[in-house]
């Protein structure tokens, strides 16, 4: 105890935001609480964007989910892709702010309750190698391994492979997107029996159009996976 006091003096408790003081580590303080758009009950049950009124009904479903094809069966994502939540994400993405991940992974825990089963098996989207070397970590390879361990739930990280180093997608539009990655993602050969017959919970940092996703679940779904839900720490939502 005398320790911890000696180092919470030296290295006082910071928000992950933007260094104002907190109680704990690894949070957000009050104002930048506030100011995260978390995502709540009203969803899309197949992206996990936020819909209008107060409805938590599991069969509700977006405009584009009914347009575009979605092959997983679930999706949950903790908050939107703007202000705070753009924030951590390309810190955590482009920063070197990995432990970021801490608190991400107690957020995606949440969110990922009502997609699991006792043998789901978490599976992060995969980096081109090429792509690895340059930002020397995989960040929703991160984020999947701090959320197996907060949910006991295995891990395979290398379960998928990205086949050809795809070019940046942003700013591409959504059929432009889809037709990037298409035959672009597929099982690991070395891994695929992991993924036979098990319950995949996809993870990634954000989704955008979904292309990244579908083509992840296309590649799982090959291999025999049973089922295939998707989880992201945050989502591009329209309007905000």
């Amino acid at each position: 105890m005398w320790m911890q006091s000696v180092i919470r003096a030296i290295y006082p408790s910071q928000c992950v935001a933007c260094d104002a003081p907190t109680e704990d580590d690894f949070g957000l303080c009050g104002k930048c609480w506030r100011d995260t758009d978390f995502i709540g009950a009203t969803i899309c049950n197949k992206c996990g964007t936020p819909l209008p009124g107060d409805d938590s009904d599991d069969d509700l479903i977006c405009d584009d989910c009914m347009t575009i094809a979605r092959p997983w069966d679930h999706g949950r994502s903790v908050m939107a892709y703007t202000g705070i939540g753009r924030k951590l994400v390309l810190s955590l993405k482009h920063g070197d702010r990995t432990d970021l991940a801490q608190p991400a992974a107690r957020w995606m825990a949440r969110a990922a309750e009502p997609l699991l089963q006792d043998d789901t098996l978490i599976v992060p989207v995969p980096l081109h190698r090429v792509r690895l070397i340059q930002r020397r970590y995989n960040q929703s390879a991160v984020l999947a391994g701090v959320l197996a361990k907060a949910i006991n739930r295995d891990l395979c990280v290398d379960g998928l492979i990205r086949t050809r180093n795809t070019a940046p997608l942003k700013g591409h539009s959504r059929d432009a997107r889809f037709a990037e990655l298409s035959e672009a993602i597929k099982a690991n050969p070395s891994q695929r029996f992991k993924l036979k017959d098990r319950p995949i919970l996809l993870i990634d940092d954000v989704m955008t159009s979904g292309a990244t996703l579908a083509a992840c679940t296309e590649a799982c779904m090959s291999v025999g996976a049973r089922s295939v839900d998707i989880l992201t720490l945050a989502r591009v939502v329209k309007d905000t």
